[in-house]
């Protein structure tokens, strides 16, 4: 897509995204083995893959580019594709992996069509995006200048004015010296808001924000695959999805750190959050 998509390459893309984010969901949701195991492990041995990941990966990456061959393609699990469109699809087979494997019912499929370098924060713009929870059934779809949606309605972010009325959704990394770093920046936080939650799926975390299921969300580590949908989803609710606000200015929302709220809460976030450095591991 050289020129600007128009209303129509939008809507197409996102029928496509969430066609291919339900089949992938019920190829995860009902073939579950009942002995899953883990498959292997990528950046430490508690941060796994599942054989149902990589079959799941691998259906998104048939039906997407079997749709649109000349697209690219960035998944989790290490599927890639160059784009000749312009056009990237950024997936994630299952958001949630741990909690699949012990059979808890929140996790998700993502995914993304974005323009741009998915791999630098900043550096893409999301197209469209589509977040299923295959449990539940709950879908979330987005596309950009037309709003959110959860399962057909309409979504608007909500402010929260009190600071002690917040319910704030984080996760923590695998590494253990930034498991440590980050239950500091917790222990500050928590006496603040009135409660923290941690579900275990930074796309359903980004995708609670704009449904109100939670009012704020902040997390370091947060992967292309892992943010590129739900960000979408916020977004168009409303939501400022961002990094870490300094005197240099504003990060972009990525692996340093990813804060999601409404406009009023988001500056009070801010200002908590920076004396306590989460976008770094020490």
């Amino acid at each position: 897509m050289s020129a600007p998509p128009s209303a129509d390459d939008l809507g197409a893309l996102l029928a496509l995204a969430e066609s291919a984010a339900r089949e992938a969901g019920a190829l995860v949701r009902d073939e579950r083995p009942r002995d899953l195991g883990v498959a292997a492990t990528k950046s430490t041995p508690t941060d796994v893959v599942t054989v149902m990941d990589q079959r799941s990966e691998r259906l998104l990456r048939d039906r997407l580019l079997t749709a649109r061959p000349d697209d690219g393609l960035l998944g989790e699990e290490g599927s890639g594709a160059e784009s000749r469109s312009g056009v990237t699809w950024v997936v994630d087979p299952i958001d949630g992996t741990v909690n699949y494997l012990y059979g808890i019912p929140a996790y998700a499929v993502s995914v993304a069509a974005v323009t741009g370098d998915p791999h630098r924060p900043g550096g893409y713009d999301v197209l469209v995006g589509c977040v299923h929870n295959p449990v539940t059934g709950d879908t979330w779809t987005a596309s950009r200048g037309g709003g959110s949606y959860l399962d057909g309605e309409r979504l608007a972010v909500r402010e929260v004015d009190d600071l002690g009325q917040v319910l704030l959704a984080t996760g923590f990394g695998y590494a253990a010296h930034r498991r440590a770093h980050q239950a500091r920046v917790v222990s500050a936080l928590l006496p603040q808001v009135r409660d923290i939650r941690r579900i275990g799926s930074g796309t359903l975390d980004l995708c609670g924000v704009a449904s109100g299921r939670v009012d704020a969300y902040v997390e370091r580590g947060l992967a292309p695959w892992d943010l590129a949908a739900g960000e979408l989803v916020a977004r168009e609710a409303g939501a400022l999805v961002t990094g870490l606000v300094t005197d240099e200015g504003t990060a972009p929302a990525g692996a340093e750190l990813v804060v999601v709220a409404a406009p009023r809460l988001h500056a009070r976030l801010q200002q908590l959050l920076r004396p306590l450095r989460p976008d770094t591991d020490d």
